[in-house]
């Protein structure tokens, strides 16, 4: 229903000022021109007359209902005056002056007389129509005055487009009426004829209430009628014509159709208003929706990202050491696997994270919404706290493998050498417990027991040659426990064995040389041939058994040096051989001249030395084993020579694409830097520019695929260390992780800036005139200006912040703006932002409550009823989920609270 009252107290002007309607433009000027025809014409086309009768008592009934009261014949019904000043009063909201009771003439004209003048206090000029023609019920003089009323309080405040009253009305048919077939609104007249307007009108706005495709243009009765019924009962308009009053007319009363046509305007007018304030709210619902869709999927991509953190420091910070180098090297190859694939997909969700959330508070700065604060946890500080936390953890876990690994490569080393040297040692000890446990000197000759002296005194020569062979075990077996060796245990129950019979050894050495030495008085002879074989030979024989062992002997080298100094002390051994192969002949030719001799003076020997077991059988066969040795190991060193040359091959190969990779890293680190500061042309010129540049970033990508190829060939080959290069594989991915962090950053903020320019209407000459002074400002080049430097910028731009009582306040108003958090710093960013906040048209709290309190039909509360019949469903059932119930004095069952839903929206208090 319209609201006169608020009708009227819109209306500000008079015909006599020249003023304009509503609209503008026309006003009263243009629809009273046509009341000309009121003088003009003596007599109504009666057709026409009917229909303005008809339509013009309906419209004033469809009022004076109001106040329970209604007409029957509009010449007769206003005679007196009192029904027009009553219609007067409900339509406008006003009282007018009280009316006279008497029945007197001129008790009627004075009544009549203070509706006209209250009409033309209104500012409405009545041509040719005085009181009089009203009391003696000219019908034509009152028809004119009741179209003057509905021409000035129903159709002069419609206004659509800066047009007004009757072209007003018919923009407001067109637009309404021209998605429907058959519907051509031209005028108030022939464009009504078929009824299919009036029907388009209702189904346009009601569409449950009209079936319009089964509709004919060829039965316009039906057409108007069901129009005519439709609206009387669920529109609130009471039937003004008749369909055959419109159909058997050649041309239909214009003034009567835009009667009617005037009450589905402001039927409607509360659905426009609803409609308005329906998208208006749907808007900030939308864009409320995307913000909380965005903080969804930061605050879910902030947990996987926190969650794979949580999971994996652990895995970095386990130093356990395994017990064997398979084992450790399942480990480096899984840490390997962690850089190259699992790493660098979580280094680029963190980047996006980032660029998501400053993308997030921008939508939400520029939607006036208050900045995005993450649940506890999530904030994007705590994810590069986590982040540093990784890296920390990381940092050092390739080192500690790589050194668990040579530690174990030495503790096998060890090891081996250990049973080496332990079995040489237990084969040379076996039986000598029982030899030296013998008591053979009880029965034999003087000579046999010299010689049993003597070969008992080459066998402490040959006990205290082994003295250091035991030494080297347990040193050995101490140093595997040193290095915590998983299979100590044995080690040492071995060790202690040799150890333990070495002193028994000891021990029974000494009884028997004291049993031999008691009994040596008694015994002169000895063959003092056999005892110098006996004495050379031994020791002979020892430095053999110490040949072939060092010739057997492992050994495990780290560098080209070492090996070659391996093979200088084997050159160095070889060119001992002439001398030792003299020696060897000279103790052979001792036992030839024994032999000789004894045969010369023929001496029948008993066939062995009886002075050594060391026969000349044994001292060839070792020779020859020493003999075979050599050239062994000259192809054992020359084979670890070849493996460390190629090593040394990898070394140059990795440090020459890496003095190129990383060099080259730094300077593109360095250029961004520049870009970041010195960005020429449009903003859009710029975001192409870095993003080519990022393209030829990624691009370079394969060198460092190369670098990781050269270095995993470096770790497999076990080199540890390489001087010819000071760039590590760990500082060329960390390098490569900061540039494409930084382009991305980079884009995002420029990005970012577009964003800003375009949602508040920031020129690019505005931008480009912005970052000249920032950057005019920001001396340092480190993206951010400090107080002074920001207050010198203002100053350059027109702001009036000089130093003085006025001007420090204002500059600490602009500062609590653009730094809230009291950093010293300001963002380019938030530069923008406080460029061009004060000046852009956003929507706001006020606004949205406004709207709702359309929907609400005035009401200080709205129903979920209400929401679902005004919005789309998904936007009604958010709003109901958030809305509180309402707790003012007029709630009424099922009541919600929109203005603190709505204050809420824009995180401000409900005051």
């Amino acid at each position: 229903m319209v609201d006169y009252h608020a009708a009227n107290q819109a209306y500000q002007y008079g015909p006599s000022s020249g003023g304009n309607g509503a609209g503008g433009g026309g006003g009263m000027g243009d629809y009273m021109a046509q009341e000309d025809d009121w003088d003009r014409d003596l007599l109504l086309d009666p057709a026409w007359e009917k229909q303005q009768r008809k339509t013009f008592t309906a419209w004033c009934n469809s009022h004076l209902r109001k106040a329970g009261t209604q007409i029957e014949n509009i010449d007769e019904d206003f005679r007196d005056g009192l029904k027009l000043m009553l219609l007067l009063e409900v339509i406008s909201g006003e009282r007018l002056p009280k009316p006279e009771r008497g029945k007197m003439r001129v008790h009627k004209i004075n009544n009549v007389n203070k509706a006209l003048d209250f009409i033309a206090s209104k500012g409405v000029k009545l041509v040719s129509i005085g009181a009089e023609e009203i009391v003696d019920g000219n019908a034509k003089m009152t028809l004119g005055m009741i179209w003057t009323i509905i021409l000035r309080f129903a159709i002069q405040d419609i206004s659509v487009e800066e047009t007004s009253a009757k072209e007003g009305l018919l923009l407001w048919c067109q637009r309404k009426t021209a998605p429907y077939k058959n519907v051509n609104v031209q005028n108030f007249h022939i464009s009504w004829k078929d009824g299919l307007a009036f029907n388009a009108l209702i189904h346009r706005h009601r569409p449950e209430l009209i079936e319009y495709d089964k509709l004919r243009k060829d039965d316009p009765v039906t057409n108007l009628n069901n129009a005519f019924e439709v609206a009387e009962k669920y529109l609130d308009i009471p039937k003004m014509l008749d369909a055959e009053d419109i159909v058997n007319t050649a041309r239909p009363d214009e003034k009567a159709i835009m009667t009617y046509v005037s009450s589905f305007y402001h039927a409607f007018s509360g659905a426009q208003k609803a409609e308005t304030a329906a998208n208006r709210i749907c808007k900030v619902l939308a864009v409320n929706q995307e913000n909380e869709h965005l903080m969804e999927d930061y605050e879910r991509l902030a947990s996987d990202l926190l969650e794979w953190i949580r999971r994996t420091i652990p895995w970095l910070e386990d130093r356990v050491p395994q017990k064997t180098i398979q084992e450790m090297q399942q480990k480096l190859e899984d840490f390997r696997d962690y850089r190259r694939v699992h790493k660098p997909p979580k280094v680029q969700e963190k980047c996006q994270l980032e660029i998501n959330f400053n993308t997030l508070q921008t939508k939400l700065r520029l939607s006036n919404r208050p900045a995005f604060m993450p649940s506890e946890g999530r904030m994007v500080s705590d994810i590069n706290n986590g982040w540093q936390h990784l890296e920390q953890a990381e940092k050092g876990y390739e080192e500690w493998l790589l050194n668990e690994i040579r530690r174990l490569e030495r503790l096998d080393h060890l090891a081996e050498k250990f049973r080496q040297k332990a079995s040489i040692h237990e084969a040379w000890t076996d039986g000598k417990e029982a030899m030296l446990k013998q008591r053979d000197y009880e029965t034999a000759t003087l000579s046999d027991i010299k010689a049993l002296i003597r070969k008992h005194e080459a066998f402490e020569s040959d006990l205290a040659a082994h003295q250091d062979r035991v030494e080297q075990i347990a040193a050995i077996a101490q140093e595997l426990n040193e290095l915590d060796y998983y299979d100590s245990h044995n080690v040492n129950t071995r060790c202690q064995k040799i150890c333990d019979q070495w002193d028994a050894l000891g021990s029974l050495t000494h009884s028997r040389r004291e049993a031999l030495e008691k009994t040596e008085k008694q015994l002169e002879t000895i063959d003092q041939l056999h005892l110098e074989y006996a004495k050379r030979a031994a020791p002979f024989n020892n430095w053999m058994e110490s040949a072939m062992e060092d010739l057997q002997d492992m050994f495990i080298v780290h560098t080209i040096e070492e090996i070659e100094g391996l093979i200088s002390a084997h050159d160095q051994f070889k060119s001992t051989l002439p001398d030792a192969d003299r020696e060897r002949e000279a103790i052979l030719a001792i036992h030839k001249e024994a032999q000789r001799i004894a045969e010369s003076n023929h001496i029948k020997l008993s066939g062995s030395n009886p002075y050594t077991t060391v026969t000349p059988q044994i001292i060839n066969s070792k020779w020859e084993k020493v003999q075979q040795l050599v050239p062994k190991r000259d192809h054992a060193l020359l084979e670890e020579q070849s493996k460390q040359q190629s090593n040394e091959h990898l070394r140059r190969q990795f440090a020459s694409q890496a003095n190129v990779v990383g060099p080259w890293i730094q300077t593109k680190m360095e250029e961004i830097g520049r870009i970041s500061i010195e960005m020429n042309g449009t903003l859009e010129d710029q975001l192409s520019h870095l993003k080519q540049y990022e393209r030829s970033i990624v691009d370079y990508k394969p060198n460092l695929d190369l670098l990781e190829q050269q270095h995993q060939l470096i770790q497999e080959a076990l080199i540890f260390d390489n001087k010819h290069t000071n760039y590590t594989m760990e500082h060329i991915r960390v390098g490569w992780e900061q540039l494409l962090t930084t382009i991305a950053r980079t884009i995002n903020e420029v990005e970012n800036q577009i964003l800003t320019r375009d949602a508040k209407g920031i020129s690019q000459e505005q931008m480009q005139e912005f970052r000249a002074s920032f950057n005019h400002f920001d001396k340092d080049h480190g993206g951010a200006l400090g107080p002074e430097e920001f207050k010198a910028c203002l100053i350059s731009l027109g702001y009036d912040v000089e130093n003085d009582r006025q001007g420090d306040a204002e500059f600490n108003r602009i500062m609590s703006v653009v730094d809230p958090n009291h950093s010293g710093l300001v963002t380019f960013q938030a530069f923008i932002d406080f460029m061009s906040r004060e000046t852009t048209d956003t929507d706001t709290a006020d606004q949205v409550i406004a709207s709702f309190k359309v929907l609400a039909g005035d009401k200080n509360f709205i129903t979920a009823e209400e929401l679902r019949r005004e919005l789309p469903p998904d936007q009604a059932e958010y709003c109901i989920a958030r809305m509180a119930p309402y707790q003012g004095p007029d709630a009424a069952p099922g009541a919600l609270d929109y203005k603190s839903f709505s204050t809420a929206l824009y995180g401000e208090s409900d005051l």
